[in-house]
């Protein structure tokens, strides 16, 4: 029988740092919500806090903050299908850094703003919007709020009729019997 040692009061606090850290991040709060990870996704979650939790703790050096950003989009693209553009995994990178930092000092100011961060933001679900310019918007939005609403004078996007949808092309077929595949991009070079 192995018995094995308690966590470290260190362990514990880095833990709950990036726990609480990971449950305010956008993009991972609506992979979770909308379950892009699957029925497994709040797990997904918690699994990627204790994948990074490892990465600090049986690394002989300490991880700098490229790694966990690459570690970051790496779990968001295989485990949630996300593929993030935002910069946000940078920023989330930055303050894992700045966490593991602050417990191994013995301060545990830092797990506590992020705990309340993630308190404050419990129960909201996450919205993301296209912006004008801008690749995407994070809105926390109220579980009381209805989505599916519409405001004063707006109205429900009109159907396209299928007659007005232009012919489809003919595919072309050489003479061995092969189909010409032609893209629908700009033109090709």
């Amino acid at each position: 029988m192995s018995t094995q040692a308690a966590p470290s009061q260190t362990s514990i606090l880095f833990a709950r740092g990036v726990i609480a850290r990971l449950a305010y991040w956008p993009a991972l709060r609506i992979a979770v919500d909308q379950s892009w990870g699957g029925p497994e996704s709040a797990s997904k979650r918690t699994w990627l806090a204790s994948v990074l939790v490892d990465d600090f703790e049986e690394a002989s050096d300490t991880p700098d903050a490229d790694y966990v950003e690459d570690r970051l989009l790496q779990v968001m693209a295989d485990e949630f299908d996300a593929v993030l553009e935002d910069g946000s995994a940078e920023a989330v990178a930055k303050d894992v850094m700045r966490l593991w930092a602050e417990v191994t000092q013995g301060t545990d100011a830092l797990v506590k703003e992020f705990e309340e961060r993630a308190d404050k933001l419990k129960g909201k679900k996450v919205q993301a919007e296209e912006a004008a310019g801008d690749n995407s918007d994070w809105e926390d939005m109220n579980d009381e709020e209805d989505e599916d609403e519409e405001g004063p004078g707006e109205e429900a996007p009109q159907l396209l009729d299928s007659r007005q949808r232009p012919p489809k092309e003919e595919p072309e077929v050489d003479a061995d019997g092969f189909t010409t595949v032609k893209g629908k991009g700009k033109s090709h070079r």
